[in-house]
């Protein structure tokens, strides 16, 4: 029954009486082929391949007049895949594809309809994998546009003239689509020529989407903890300088981590040879880390030099106020000397401690008549003053960062 069927059908459409390996109207003007979409999906966004994937349904309307019948109720006919063999159809493909398919469950999912006066439509199903140039400078806050472009492999436009069949409104979405990455902005068609040296002119038809990223995936994943990385190198500030054990590992701990996370960052990305918004945070981040950690070294060098030059005074202290002062042996009974270097005790006692014996050091060179030349005796020094500023400093600085970025790049 099916084997009589097909056979009337092509008796009724005159199959065997016309060469169809020629387009409609072969000689004369071009075949206005009218294309609408139905985009079905957008199944994924690939930033390390540069590419989407896309489901749709491809309808093509052109008139072919060889394919005119007579029907008295002027009802159209369907097909499926086995007649498209046997007539002439658009050569259509899309541009810069990496893989497309047409889907064959549970059979072709290809349709075609004749109408009586010859017009066509012809509908299939068919999921593409195609180029998307991305510009990742901004990333993750970044919009990203994509294009879909569909041409005739064969035929100029001297020969087929592609076109939008009802302008921006050929193109139809479902309204389920959604990204998890991805807020889809914006469809729209666009059409331009092509042209390629060795053949031609061609009609190209675009399928142009604009997706904007979600950031709130990043900032779970990279910005909040390399914040917080940073806030922790601070604590080091208010750490004892003397507790070697409690500030070298934090700072060692902190930039371990910011470098786990600048390198799962880069794992997902591609390869690119320029900087991502997203490199310029986690380094500067990097270089605050860094710098706390630079910041206990210059602390505990110059804890270092303050200790040894107490120890050389409290070296010279017993002569001197031996001889002749006997207020001085008074002045230095006030202060225990063999504490001044406890660094443990409050911070003004500290203070007034080097206070105390660089003004004994003093006064024991103008007895002597000695002149030194070195300059800690015109001034004292708190290495407690570089902890002091970096409380201050890094947090200022790194919230300044923090607006300059957002304020450009949000």
């Amino acid at each position: 029954m099916t084997k009589s069927f097909m056979t009337k059908s092509e008796q009724l459409l005159r199959i065997d009486d016309h060469d169809f390996t020629m387009r409609p109207g072969f000689g004369g003007p071009a075949v206005p082929v009218g294309v609408d979409v139905q985009v079905e999906s957008l199944d994924t966004i690939s930033e390390v391949d540069m590419d989407f994937t896309m489901t749709l349904y491809l309808r093509h309307y052109w008139k072919d007049e060889r394919l005119s019948f007579h029907s008295n109720n002027n009802l159209s006919m369907t097909f499926d895949g086995r007649l498209v063999k046997k007539i002439w159809v658009p050569d259509m493909f899309f541009v810069h594809s990496k893989r497309s398919f047409t889907h064959d469950t549970t059979t072709d999912n290809v349709m075609l309809r004749v109408y009586p006066d010859g017009k066509v439509l012809y509908s299939l199903r068919v999921t593409v994998t195609a180029m998307c140039s991305m510009d990742l400078s901004r990333f993750p806050l970044d919009t990203q546009t994509c294009s879909l472009e569909i041409e005739s492999y064969a035929y100029t436009d001297d020969d087929l003239m592609l076109y939008w069949k009802k302008g921006n409104e050929s193109l139809n979405t479902d309204e389920k689509i959604s990204l998890s990455q991805f807020l889809i902005q914006e469809f729209h068609t666009t059409t331009k020529l092509a042209f390629y040296s060795s053949t031609g002119w061609y009609n190209r038809l675009y399928i142009n989407f604009t997706l904007r990223r979600h950031i709130f995936f990043f900032l779970l994943q990279t910005y909040f903890p390399a914040t917080l990385m940073v806030m922790l190198s601070w604590v080091s500030f208010w750490i004892d300088r003397r507790a070697v054990p409690a500030r070298v590992p934090l700072g060692i701990t902190t930039v371990l981590t910011m470098s786990t996370i600048i390198t799962g960052v880069n794992a997902s990305m591609p390869r690119v040879s320029y900087i991502k918004a997203v490199d310029i945070y986690l380094w500067v981040s990097f270089v605050f880390v860094f710098l706390s950690v630079i910041e206990y070294a210059a602390v505990n060098y110059l804890s270092t030099v303050q200790e040894r030059k107490e120890r050389k005074l409290r070296e010279r202290l017993p002569c001197t106020c031996g001889m002749t002062h006997p207020d001085m042996l008074c002045s230095y009974s006030e202060v225990d000397v063999n504490n001044t270097g406890n660094y443990g005790m409050p911070e003004q006692n500290g203070v007034k401690r080097e206070r105390m014996l660089v003004q004994l050091a003093l006064e024991s060179d103008q007895i002597t008549g000695h002149v030194s030349s070195s300059p800690y005796n015109s001034m004292w020094i708190d290495t407690h003053a570089i902890d002091k500023y970096s409380r201050v400093i890094f947090p200022g600085a790194y919230t300044l960062f923090n607006v300059i970025y957002w304020s450009i790049y949000s």
